[in-house]
């Protein structure tokens, strides 16, 4: 019993020590003196000290690093180097872009969770809240989709002036040009609020808020550059758009096929050094009307004009539209939603070298300044576009749900909606804490690169989901366009959104964890470039100190991923106590399982893991609900945490983590190495998957929450379009819904006395009428009655046309409408 007591203590200790991960001169202390007390407390000296002692000898000598870097990191360095991919320039250039922040932590497996509860809340200040409640406003009151998307094909001319007069193109160019210099979390409000009323403005306003001639000239343009063009985008003199995507090269960026050669030509009447180019792009918003071109193309330089090179790589540069050779000006049809967007070609088109963005001396720097600026920009407009039909589309499904009824009963009562309802309710949720706190963490300074792309996929995902399950719950009323539909609109632009900036499939399997697994790993990054160094001693001796600290890692994670998964978690530890400790508990768990699982498959697959798309899903998927669990909570700590919220925090982090667990179980078995599967399987999963999905009653539970006037329904939907107006269907809805909960009582009497036989008409009108004779109802309830269901009757009207009004216009009218958009473009 003595031996036995004695390994167990023995052997907790060095779990201990592993589970709290102590570095390797402190654990080998530790176990020196479990292993002397041992050995001088035992009666006699036993088998156990006999195998004990040079193992503890053995632990030891790993302590003398120059005995450790001659005989063992040698050999590991040569085996890593030899499995190390080929990494590009234009791989190294995305993996450096940006910085590292939350998906740090949880890489690491060991989540300090300070770090996140220390970010400042998303706020704006007094100047973007006065914009959001002003211009903001008063732009969605003039914006009327049916007639932008059906009628015009283009938002109206007061709309056009609108938008430019007020700065909606400049809200991230400095006042010091001009324009509005909203944070990160400013611009995602705005055009959160602007989405949920017209996906074609959303779409519009983003593109010139994002990646585009005024961010790449804010962080590389000239001073010459900056004084000259920022002013005129500020004020809209000049329409920006930025040309990447090539015909052949779709989402694959590095392979465009544009060119240009530097060369002497004529310009302005004097010969000078530039560049004659040549492109043909497509996709590109705002093109039609662009007054500017950004443009992304090769650069050569045959004749060595500038320097010594012959080709320089990804270049940009800035290109008036009205130069001779520039084909520019039609349009593509993106999906039925008008906004301007199109190809453009040029044809041997000179510009002097000084159009290169930042000057002569970012040839060839292009593609990592497309890079840098998308490691922040990819998490603000088009997630936020998402987010704003997201919150469109629960307000208007609740309320819908509440007012229709079948069978005598509001459909959201019926299971198989209510599910819907909760789903919709969790996604706009964990849509909106994944915005708001890495708009703040990009407020403070941060900006990384992964969460944007988690951002981008996921909200952009869950928005399509969303606006499914509204089409599904509106039924017949969903698919009627006119005037009186408000979610068609919407639905129909979901593609676009899951399409730009990285197609989501791409995103999901090349990018999230493609680019995290080497970026945000604590020593993946820092070990290649220990065995690129030039300097061989002096790179293995940090190699040495990196690939001994990244064992203990590997050994830690194993620990605490087996011991969490053994004891549920309910003994690791939490920021805060309460009814969410257990979610920040299981994050922690799971982010260790996902570490492991991350080395064991870089470590047995080597350079082919970029090859395995699908086990590269499958683990940025991970990572991806972690941080995203990690968002709704840290959103819910913003929010004050309000209890009448917590039924859609628990549906939003136990599908979370649920998923996480499902992906994990998926990685296992479709990963390669099958002894190596099983070894994780008994570290991941020793009790089996016992995280469970959300239940159905917790699905009902948020299902009443948004078919009633409710506070949470208020916090979910808060930064939508609300004025009351005859266009604005979501918030007629939300009048009827207010006015069921009052006449409930007066529904409730005639329902009973329909049951009960004191009526007998068949009609609601003429039962409402039948109850008021004979004192059932009052004369006010019976008023209030008649109100809302004339109410309910006009929300639930769809729209018919005469066959006419349907057909295509006549060649004169499309003539007209031809020379009416020349003049437009002119005009810009």
């Amino acid at each position: 019993m003595e031996v036995l007591f004695w390994l167990i203590t023995i052997l907790f200790a060095s779990l201990a020590l592993a589970y709290k991960r102590v570095n390797l001169k402190t654990s080998t202390a530790v176990l020196g003196v479990v292993l002397v007390a041992y050995t001088v407390l035992s009666d006699s000296f036993t088998l156990l000290n006999i195998i004990l002692w040079p193992v503890f000898f053995a632990l030891a000598l790993l302590n003398v690093q120059s005995l450790r870097r001659e005989h063992i990191s040698t050999k590991i360095l040569e085996l890593f180097s030899s499995m190390l991919p080929t990494i590009s320039k234009t791989e190294r250039d995305a993996l450096e872009a940006g910085n590292v922040w939350w998906e740090g932590e949880l890489f690491s497996g060991f989540p300090n969770w300070e770090k996140l509860n220390e970010l400042p809340a998303a706020k704006l200040t007094d100047e973007e809240q006065a914009f959001l409640d002003g211009p903001t406003e008063e732009l969605c009151s003039l914006l009327k989709e049916w007639e932008i998307t059906h009628k015009l094909l283009d938002m109206p001319e007061n709309v056009w002036a609108f938008i430019k007069k007020n700065g909606f193109f400049s809200m991230l160019i400095p006042k010091e040009y001009g324009g509005l210099e909203f944070s990160p979390v400013g611009i995602s409000m705005v055009l959160t609020k602007i989405a949920s009323r017209s996906a074609t403005a959303a779409s519009t306003i983003g593109v010139p808020n994002s990646l585009g001639p005024a961010e790449l000239l804010l962080h590389y343009g000239t001073d010459k550059q900056k004084k000259y063009w920022l002013p005129k985008l500020a004020r809209a003199e000049e329409i920006p758009c930025f040309a990447l995507t090539s015909t052949r090269a779709g989402s694959d960026a590095t392979g465009i096929t544009d060119s240009g050669v530097i060369c002497r030509g004529q310009y302005e009447g004097k010969e000078v050094i530039g560049i004659r180019l040549n492109w043909d792009k497509r996709y590109i918003t705002l093109a039609p009307i662009a007054t500017v071109l950004g443009l992304a193309f090769k650069l050569y330089d045959p004749d060595h004009l500038i320097g010594e090179q012959e080709e320089y790589g990804i270049t940009a540069a800035l290109i008036p539209t009205n130069l001779p050779g520039i084909n520019i000006g039609r349009r593509h049809f993106p999906i039925n939603i008008p906004f301007q967007n199109g190809p453009t070609q040029g044809k041997d088109v000179f510009v002097p070298l000084d159009n290169l963005i930042g000057g002569p001396k970012m040839a060839g720097e292009g593609w990592r300044m497309l890079v840098e600026q998308l490691s922040a920009g990819r998490g603000i407009v088009l997630p936020s576009n998402a987010l704003g039909n997201a919150m469109s589309g629960i307000y208007a499904a609740g309320a819908y749900a509440r007012i229709r009824q079948q069978f005598n009963l509001p459909i959201g009562k019926f299971h198989g909606v209510g599910e819907v309802l909760g789903r919709m309710a969790g996604y706009t949720y964990i849509m909106t804490a994944a915005s708001r706190v890495t708009c703040a963490a990009l407020n403070a300074g941060e900006r990384p690169a992964v969460p944007t792309a988690i951002l981008k996929y996921h909200n952009t995902e869950m928005g399509r989901i969303v606006a499914n399950d509204a089409m599904d719950i509106h039924g017949g009323k969903g698919i009627m366009l006119g005037p009186k539909n408000y979610l068609a609109r919407d639905y129909e632009s979901i593609p676009i959104a899951i399409t730009v900036e990285g197609a989501n499939i791409l995103t999901r399997n090349l990018i999230i964890f493609g680019q995290g697994a080497t970026r945000c790993h604590p020593f993946v990054l820092e070990e290649i470039e220990a065995a690129n160094d030039d300097d061989t001693d002096a790179g293995l001796e940090r190699f040495d100190s990196l690939i001994f600290a990244h064992l203990g890692h590997i050994i830690s994670n194993a620990v605490r991923s087996f011991v969490m998964a053994l004891t549920h978690s309910r003994f690791t530890s939490a920021p805060v106590k309460g009814p969410t400790r257990r979610y920040y508990q299981h994050i922690n768990r799971y982010s260790a399982s996902f570490a492991l699982a991350a080395d064991a498959a870089m470590m047995t697959l080597g350079g082919s893991l970029k090859r395995k798309e699908l086990i590269s899903a499958r683990l940025g998927d991970v990572l991806s609900y972690l941080y995203l669990a990690s968002m709704v909570l840290k959103h819910y700590q913003d929010q004050g945490r309000p209890t009448a919220d917590l039924p859609i925090i628990e549906w939003s982090c136990r599908n979370l983590l649920y998923r996480a667990q499902e992906q994990l179980h998926g990685l296992l078995c479709n990963f390669p190495n099958p002894w190596v599967a099983r070894i994780l399987r008994v570290l991941v999963f020793p009790r089996g998957r016992t995280y469970s999905s959300p239940s159905d009653e917790l699905g009902q539970e948020i299902a009443e929450l948004v078919m009633k006037p409710t506070s949470t329904r208020k916090r979910l939907c808060h930064c939508i379009y609300e004025k009351v107006e005859p266009s604005n269907y979501p918030v007629l809805l939300q009048e009827a819904l207010e006015l069921a909960e009052q006449v409930k009582s007066a529904e409730r009497k005639v329902s009973n006395a329909h049951r009960a036989g004191q009526i007998e008409s068949k009609s609601l009108y003429e039962q409402i009428n039948e109850a008021k004779e004979r004192s059932i109802l009052t004369e006010s309830e019976a008023s209030q009655l008649h109100e809302f269901d004339a109410k309910v009757m006009d929300l639930l009207a769809v729209d018919d046309f005469l066959p006419s009004d349907l057909v295509y216009k006549s060649t004169t009218t499309t003539k007209k409408k031809r020379v009416s958009t020349k003049k437009k473009i002119k005009n810009y």
